[in-house]
């Protein structure tokens, strides 16, 4: 179970997994830089993280994540993605404005609220009635709208609705491993049985789930998809088991 930490120890905390993340270890040095602190404030933060078991650190040596670490580092950074997550793609928040006010928010907000912006912002991509569209809506209307711009969305989005209903059944499926950086899809159906399976199942991936892809390695294996908030790495034979909906329009016209 993550631990509980003060807001200075969840930031220290956060950075070393920053920096472990691309480097496999930190230095004390490399966690002063990151937070622009004194070399004293950075020993006794260590030193309470280590003796409350989440990092491995002794003087003058090299900083890792324990177990209990990592697990309680990824939960205080999927707060703060999933609150980011929340500002910029239903409020229309610029990025640098989010993060910053996820980074001051992410620290008093309960693990219940915060599954519920996942939830939401989920439901704002997948609903046809929310949307990039919507979400560009909500931002013109921060500026001014009138109940004749209303009606005439309204009425745009109907006829957007009663036309994904007449395609062609399948259309604009494909398989996990085919997607692009940036792309989404609704996951279908994940092929075979046994170990596997379960184990992709029990990652999340389960049919209606919607994934993102951000990064696929030179050659294709791994590729590291986003889910729930949750940063996750499936190997090119795995992903070649799900079947998913693409949900981006751009993406469905240029597979057509």
């Amino acid at each position: 179970m993550p631990a509980v930490l003060s807001a200075s120890l969840e930031d220290y905390l956060k950075a070393i997994f920053r920096i472990v993340a691309v480097k496999q270890a930190a230095r004390a040095k490399d966690v002063s830089a990151r937070l622009n602190v004194g070399n004293s404030s950075v020993t006794g933060a260590l030193r309470t993280l280590a003796d409350r078991g989440l990092i491995n650190y002794a003087p003058y040596d090299l900083i890792t994540l324990t177990p209990l670490g990592q697990a309680t580092a990824r939960d205080i950074v999927r707060r703060q993605e999933a609150l980011r997550e929340f500002f910029t793609k239903v409020l229309a928040v610029d990025e640098e404005t989010a993060e910053i006010g996820a980074c001051k928010m992410e620290h008093e907000i309960p693990p219940a609220i915060v599954e519920r912006f996942i939830q939401f912002v989920d439901f704002v991509e997948v609903c046809p009635r929310a949307g990039a569209k919507w979400i560009h809506g909500f931002g013109d209307s921060c500026r001014e709208v009138s109940q004749e711009a209303c009606a005439e969305c309204v009425k745009s989005c109907l006829t957007e609705v009663e036309s994904k209903r007449g395609r062609e059944p399948g259309k604009g499926r494909t398989i996990l491993n085919q997607l692009k950086i940036g792309q989404r899809a609704r996951l279908v159906r994940i092929a075979g049985r046994g170990e596997l399976r379960k184990r992709l199942v029990d990652m999340g991936l389960v049919p209606g789930a919607v994934v993102a892809v951000e990064r696929v390695a030179p050659l294709g294996d791994p590729i590291d998809i986003k889910l729930r908030g949750y940063h996750l790495s499936l190997r090119k034979d795995e992903a070649a088991l799900i079947t998913v909906e693409v949900l981006d329009t751009s993406l469905e016209a240029g597979m057509a």
